[in-house]
């Protein structure tokens, strides 16, 4: 049995893993994702830089050291998806579905390697 703890966490990951499915499905489907958000919008530049400066402080934030590799996790990906949404506001418009694909490739190994760390033993 799971404590509630360790639920509550592992049904956090499961939602990162289906909005990783969420950004890849979109980012393959097609070029309707280019109307859909304003990728050269203020906004956009803004939630991308929040993303890359959180994860960059979950990176640097100390912790508990049994924490650690879910500490890493948890900053590499955010970070990483700044830095995909970043990329998007500068790249060709062709390439803006490879990069959504890509970072939903990085919420859904986020989501997966977070689930099997909770299971891990301290």
């Amino acid at each position: 049995m799971l404590s509630p703890e360790k639920l509550l966490r592992l049904m956090i990951e499961f939602i990162f893993v289906m909005l990783g499915v969420l950004f890849a499905w979109f980012g393959l489907a097609g070029p309707a994702h280019g109307r859909t958000v304003d990728r050269h919008s203020v906004a956009w530049l803004i939630l991308s830089v929040a993303l890359l400066l959180w994860g960059l402080r979950a990176l640097y934030k100390p912790g508990q050291w049994w924490t650690r590799w879910q500490n890493w996790t948890r900053g590499l990906s955010l970070a990483l998806l700044g830095l995909v949404m970043l990329a998007i506001t500068r790249v060709p418009f062709l390439w803006v579905g490879p990069l959504l694909a890509a970072g939903g490739a990085v919420l859904l190994l986020r989501g997966v390697i977070e689930g099997i760390l909770i299971f891990r033993p301290r």
